[in-house]
């Protein structure tokens, strides 16, 4: 195993930006930056032995301060939709950024993944590890509380990208962290122009229904013979044009889908199944988390990112393990509360194969 480091320009107020590089026995690589501790690069093989990058996104440090698409990004304090961008903790009430209809996704208007992080990095004789760092105080974003936050990425010779998230709080606060990063598996990895003939199984029996500015509705709705059913692998295309368990058609994928559950609320087991039958690349998911949200990037349009390319519809898909969308506010969701000096914990992993 081995950690290279690299220069990856300045950021803008003109401090160094980092590039680090973990590869294993195998040839896999997987690279991040300090500017939101963002995976930037995960190169594997097909069937054939060929690698390529499969991760979309930027070569320079600027896009990656605004990163709106939020490529390879973890996302906090608190992950996908709260609405009216607002919540009450404790009998205060909290006003957040509304940056999404009268919503605030991914912790508003400044985004963890714009932010510098401390990183210290390990190798070992398996697995090397990078870990990073950032204070969010109290008041950031508009959550309560002075939070210390740390992403631990893991790359083994099993070719798994274990992604652990720690964080603590002085105050009782919201915390719900996940990872936004786009997956390609097609001829040219990133460079494919779409997903839609990739095929996706998800270990999921139900969903979380949406109104029109896809806030749940606090129901939770069976997906057999919907748009949405993923129970066995499907093309991604197969389920547009056709319903959802509400009757609205779907056009694209923006749903969090309720993971089905072991005896151990906190096991990680395997969620999903991302795969190409073209290039034999096969994306396993595991999670200890309740929900995942899978997203296609249905309406998406996004100039200058890695190797000239422009990003289009489709163009990657997002397997963001998380707690259910605005679970603060929708009673009997999963509780979204993190107590004063108690620890969030979570993990997940992106195992690659080949068919």
């Amino acid at each position: 195993m081995s950690i290279l480091k690299s220069d990856f320009g300045v950021n803008k107020n003109g401090d160094k930006v980092t590039k680090y590089t973990l590869k294993n026995k195998n040839g896999m690589e997987v690279s991040f930056i300090d500017i939101g501790a963002v995976i930037t690069n995960i190169i594997v093989p097909d069937r054939e032995g060929v690698f390529e990058d499969v991760a979309l996104g930027y070569d320079k440090p600027a896009p990656y301060e605004v990163n709106l698409p939020s490529f390879g990004a973890p996302i906090g304090r608190y992950a996908n939709r709260i609405s009216n961008a607002r919540f009450m903790l404790n009998g205060k009430e909290y006003k957040l950024d509304t940056n999404d209809s009268t919503n605030c996704l991914h912790g508003g208007k400044l985004r963890y993944n714009c932010c510098m992080y401390d990183a210290e990095y390990e190798e070992g004789e398996f697995e090397d590890r990078i870990s990073f760092t950032r204070f969010s105080p109290d008041g950031e974003q508009g959550f309560p509380g002075n939070l210390t936050l740390t992403i631990t990425y893991i790359l083994n010779d099993d070719n798994e990208l274990i992604i652990k998230y720690y964080a603590v709080c002085d105050e009782d606060t919201i915390v719900n962290l996940t990872n936004h990063s786009y997956f390609n598996l097609g001829r040219g990895g990133h460079k494919c122009p779409d997903v839609l003939s990739q095929e996706v199984q998800i270990e999921a029996d139900c969903y979380t229904p949406v109104n029109d500015i896809l806030v749940p509705s606090g129901e939770i709705k069976e997906l057999a013979d919907t748009a949405l059913d993923f129970r066995e692998f499907k093309k991604l295309k197969d389920g547009i044009g056709k319903a959802d368990a509400q009757g609205n058609i779907v056009t694209e994928y923006d749903y969090n889908f309720v993971l089905r559950k072991t005896n151990d609320d906190k096991e990680i087991r395997k969620v999903a199944q991302f795969r190409d039958i073209t290039t034999g690349r096969l994306l396993e998911v595991l999670t200890d988390q309740p929900g995942m949200q899978l997203y296609t990037a249905g309406t998406f349009e996004q100039e200058n990112c890695k190797d000239g390319m422009h990003y289009k519809n489709f163009c990657g898909a997002c397997f963001e393990t998380q707690n259910f969308p605005n679970a603060i506010n929708t009673e009997g969701f999963p509780n979204a509360v993190l107590k004063a000096g108690d620890e969030y914990k979570s993990t997940t992993v992106f195992c690659f194969k080949t068919l």
